[in-house]
């Protein structure tokens, strides 16, 4: 007997190192272990062949038919792997096929018929059981739950023979995650007695109820009532106060924990530092950090995420590249704050540094680090790697159809909204409003009337989603933008809902387009009732008269703005390379490299002559000289900004201008010249959509 536990002892510390080593995928290595194991001691077993780690279940796992000696426990072990394995009907199988079972085998079984979705063998095997304990009744009653069967879950609990607390605790969480509030409430009063499990159940069950002042309030009555606080409850607790931002009853809670000696748990310091994150207390976040370094991906995570929720996205950055250096793995959640750090300062070169790490730790995948940068590289301003990952993404969920919908709308690119649009319908996946609001965006830039006015009538007469303003502000883009201007008032005036100034914008806007100055002056009235200093309406009311030669207006509407000291955004335009933001005002020569900016300037209004270019001086905007007019429009920010990429990066190599307002017919038509004079993609992002400038053309086809 001892000679077999020797030889058992043997064998675990074998599989142990052979579970943390890549030999294990060998099937050689496998059979050999499997056919020593068989002749020396298959009863000890279970620990090396039944590893979650191990997928190869047909290779690795020995059946205890099989084996010299099968018992209960290899068996049990077995089914549980079956099952982690989503291989229901051969952990159904083998359980038919022992000869003894015991409790914890029957209840192994119910478990793993509700974690597979096989609510009706889950049901039989329960009513087959010869003794069923309070685990059993525990193990259906949370099966129900999770599948929102409340009802017949309480009903269960009733008819249990004997509650004990662990019953109760499922009850009142099965009640929370199907939103059921008030009954996990009534649940909570009724039990016999609670624990501090119990207490830490509501306080968290409020919080994702999003009631997290019931939260604090029922953690209060906790203490009065003696009940120690755990790592677990201390946690809830903190979230609580990130929620409501209560900093000052969250600095007192950090003080108990210091205290009671928590720092130092993953479970309570990682939501310190949310806490303070979303306190805007940025210093404190770092000071918890480094009152203990550890080694936890959570933690870390968190002070990523704190960095980037106070658009501290440099120093995020720093803490994700400090991760790597001292040997913490990031996960999808440190990958998704740190491509939306790089998203948000356009830093597209270590958006795919970021994406090469991913790919290395196996994350290329990963439906929540595939939606981050599908976003990253669509709004940086490349569409087609957004579509790469699209399509590498395993399982697609509705953020990751919307990401990339929106994407093509923002590029333009209306018909593969659409196609795209259709697909998702055929993956079964239901669309939301974000959904519609893309796809009618997509129709707005890409100039389609009718399937716009297609996806509207759907969304307003037969769709489940609900019609919000965004989808009225679209569908009068989409008219006005056709020409339809009355047909646009009218469903303005004829909104269930009150309109708002970006549904009278978007009229507004479209009247510039068409130089409709009657309705464009009865749209900024209506504007100006809602909000008397919407700079916007100003800035768009005095171009449309100054397109129409109405100086004395023009006067007048900004003589009004400066007396409300209403400003105008200036027109700016900026590059980001190398991780820095190069930005250029109209006429600047603040730069740097002014004079290598100007002298590429002139070099490309050389040859844009050559090729036919003629100034168009009504974009100007400005009551002064034809010459002076010329010289404004040679000047304009985005101008700038390319010939400074022109200078900066090699040959051949794409041009990305992000602007904040929308681009000028005149440096529309230039830009389209200038791609052709230097046989380089210029892609310019305003502030309606993306522009793709190539070979003289653009992709928006010159509407915009």
């Amino acid at each position: 007997m001892i000679r077999k536990f020797k030889v058992a002892q043997r064998l675990f510390d074998i599989s142990r190192t052979i579970l943390h080593t890549k030999v294990a995928k060998s099937s050689r290595c496998l059979t050999v272990i499997t056919n020593y194991v068989k002749q020396n001691t298959a009863a000890y077993i279970p620990v090396t062949f039944n590893h979650p780690k191990i997928r190869r279940l047909n290779e690795a796992f020995v059946f205890p038919n099989k084996l010299s000696y099968p018992d209960v426990y290899s068996c049990t072990k077995t089914i549980q792997a079956f099952v982690r394995n989503n291989r229901l009907n051969d952990a159904l199988k083998l359980f038919e096929e022992m000869p003894v079972r015991d409790a914890v085998t029957w209840n192994s079984m119910i478990k793993g018929c509700f974690d597979c979705g096989n609510l009706e063998s889950g049901f039989k095997l329960f009513e087959e059981m010869p003794e069923r304990n309070v685990v059993s009744w525990t193990t259906m009653i949370n099966g129900l739950l999770r599948h929102g069967r409340t009802e017949e879950a309480e009903q269960l609990f009733r008819e249990m023979p004997l509650k004990d607390e662990a019953a109760w605790n499922s009850m009142i969480y099965g009640y929370f995650i199907n939103g059921r509030v008030e009954d996990a409430v009534r649940f909570f009063h009724e039990m016999p007695s609670r624990s501090v499990i119990s207490w830490s159940s509501m306080i968290n069950g409020f919080n994702q109820a999003g009631k997290s002042d019931d939260a604090l309030v029922l953690f209060r009555q906790m203490l009065s009532c003696g009940v120690r606080p755990t790592s677990v409850t201390f946690s809830s607790v903190i979230t609580a106060c990130a929620n409501v931002r209560n900093l000052h009853l969250g600095v007192k809670i950090h003080g108990h924990v210091v205290k009671l000696g928590y720092l130092s748990d993953t479970y309570v310091t990682a939501p310190l530092i949310t806490f303070y994150a979303h306190c805007k207390d940025i210093d404190s976040c770092c000071k918890v950090f480094k009152e203990k370094m550890h080694s936890s991906v959570v933690v870390w995570t968190s002070l990523l995420t704190g960095y980037s929720l106070n658009c501290k996205h440099e120093e995020a950055l720093e803490v994700f590249a400090d991760m790597f250096r001292f040997g913490v793995p990031p996960n999808q959640s440190s990958f998704t704050s740190a491509l939306n750090s790089c998203c948000e300062v356009e830093a597209l070169d270590r958006g795919k540094e970021i994406n090469g790490a991913a790919v290395k730790l196996g994350l290329e995948t990963d439906v929540f680090v595939g939606n981050s940068l599908i976003v990253l590289y669509t709004k940086c301003g490349n569409i087609y790697d957004g579509l790469s990952i699209f399509k590498e993404i395993a399982e697609k969920n509705i953020v990751s159809w919307n990401a990339i919908i929106v994407g093509c709308a923002q590029h333009g690119y209306g018909m593969w909204a659409l196609i795209l649009f259709n697909q998702m319908i055929r993956h079964g996946v239901p669309p939301d409003d974000i959904t519609f609001t893309g796809l009618l965006s997509a129709c707005s830039r890409s100039g389609m009337l009718d399937k716009g006015r297609c996806i509207f009538d759907f969304v307003s007469r037969y769709g489940s989603v609900k019609v919000k303003l965004e989808h009225y502000a679209c569908m009068v883009d989409i008219l006005g933008r056709g020409g339809k201007l009355n047909e646009a008032e009218e469903l303005v005036r004829s909104m269930p809902m009150e309109p708002n100034t970006s549904i009278w914008l978007a009229l507004l806007s479209a009247c510039k387009v068409h130089s409709n100055l009657n309705l464009a002056e009865r749209a900024a009235e209506t504007i100006f009732n809602i909000d008397p200093d919407c700079s916007p309406a100003y800035m768009l009311l005095s171009n449309l008269y100054a397109f129409a030669g109405r100086w004395s207006d023009v006067s007048r509407i900004r003589g009004v703005m400066k007396s409300r000291r209403i400003m105008k955004e200036p027109g700016r335009s900026w590059v980001t390379l190398k991780g820095h933001r190069h930005e250029f005002l109209s006429g600047d020569r603040s730069h740097p490299m002014t004079t290598e900016i100007y002298r590429k300037l002139e070099w490309i209004g050389e040859k844009m002559k050559g090729l036919g270019y003629v100034p168009d001086q009504v974009f100007a905007l400005h009551d002064v000289e034809d010459e002076q007019k010329e010289t404004l429009l040679l000047y304009h920010s985005e101008r700038l900004a390319i010939c400074f990429a022109l200078v900066c990066t090699v040959k051949g190599s794409t041009i990305i201008v992000m602007k904040n307002l929308r681009v000028c017919g005149d440096c529309h038509s230039a830009i389209k010249l200038i791609a052709k004079v230097v046989q380089r993609e210029i892609i310019v992002r305003d502030s309606s959509r993306f522009h793709h400038f190539k070979d003289g053309f653009c992709s928006c086809g010159d509407y915009w």
